[in-house]
């Protein structure tokens, strides 16, 4: 795959099945991150774009990736902060009147809790990862739905820590595990209105979030090592998938979460 450039480079250059569909992207902090490869595949496909980016520190790195990728929309949002995450679906209102994709790339915790054993976080710490990894993609879903009057595709990122047990994921195992079934209930919930939702679950990536983990250096070879395919998967993999969830050829799949790890999971 990658002998004949990235996975993008493969598709033809008239695919323009996103043509006409607007997507909201959270999560982007840099060219490294998950939802910026999602990003460039939707927009590649043809999707319109809505970007945010964290704070004023972050706008910096994520503005000129915002410019390359033409998005007509460039707002804040902390899910962390009441209110942000409203005024983002409040200008998507005012200037689309409607969404077809949101995906959701956003995972916290307090350093100490996630590096730490589970059994020894702290309240506050499990509260605040809960809040920004999984309640707020909750909150994003209903914001979402009354601009989904004709359907659309909600995505969630996740990770193979939710399902077994990954040394060192510690604290984000349960909270993973919290976001990949508020998935389904979602789906189960929405599903009457065309709306389908999803949990995108890639391999190990070398990304700002991933670096937090401890010895995730080790994470990476390993994972390149026993993957079936032989080599990781980048953030455009994620993105050809989470586009596909998008799509008329997956419309009658929801509640499901796909795994986008070279066949890593599999492995014993």
């Amino acid at each position: 795959m990658n002998d004949n450039g990235g996975p993008t480079d493969l598709l033809p250059k008239e695919t323009k099945i996103l043509q006409g569909q607007r997507a909201l992207v959270l999560g982007i902090a840099n060219e490294h991150s998950i939802a910026y490869g999602c990003a460039k595949v939707f927009r590649r496909l043809g999707a319109e774009l809505a970007v945010t980016y964290l704070n004023e520190k972050a706008r910096s790195h994520v503005e000129p990736l915002a410019k390359e990728l033409g998005a007509s929309i460039f707002a804040p949002c902390d899910v962390g902060q009441e209110g942000e995450l409203e005024a983002v679906f409040q200008r998507m209102q005012g200037e689309w009147g409607n969404l077809d994709i949101a995906l959701h790339s956003i995972a916290f915790a307090p350093k100490d809790d996630l590096q730490g054993r589970l059994v020894d976080s702290s309240a506050e710490g499990f509260k605040v990862a809960m809040d920004i990894s999984c309640h707020s993609f909750i909150r994003m879903a209903r914001l979402a739905e009354p601009l989904m009057g004709k359907g659309g595709t909600l995505l969630a990122m996740s990770y193979h820590g939710a399902n077994k047990v990954v040394p060192n994921y510690n604290l984000m195992g349960p909270v993973k595990a919290a976001l990949e079934s508020a998935v389904r209930y979602l789906a189960y919930e929405l599903g009457g209105k065309h709306i389908t939702v999803h949990a995108v679950s890639p391999g190990p990536l070398k990304t700002r979030a991933a670096s937090g983990l401890k010895d995730f250096d080790l994470l990476l070879a390993e994972a390149s090592e026993r993957a079936p395919i032989g080599e990781l998967v980048d953030i455009e993999d994620v993105g050809l998938t989470a586009a596909y969830l998008a799509t008329p050829y997956a419309r009658r799949l929801t509640g499901m979460t796909v795994y986008v790890d070279g066949g890593l999971s599999i492995m014993a």
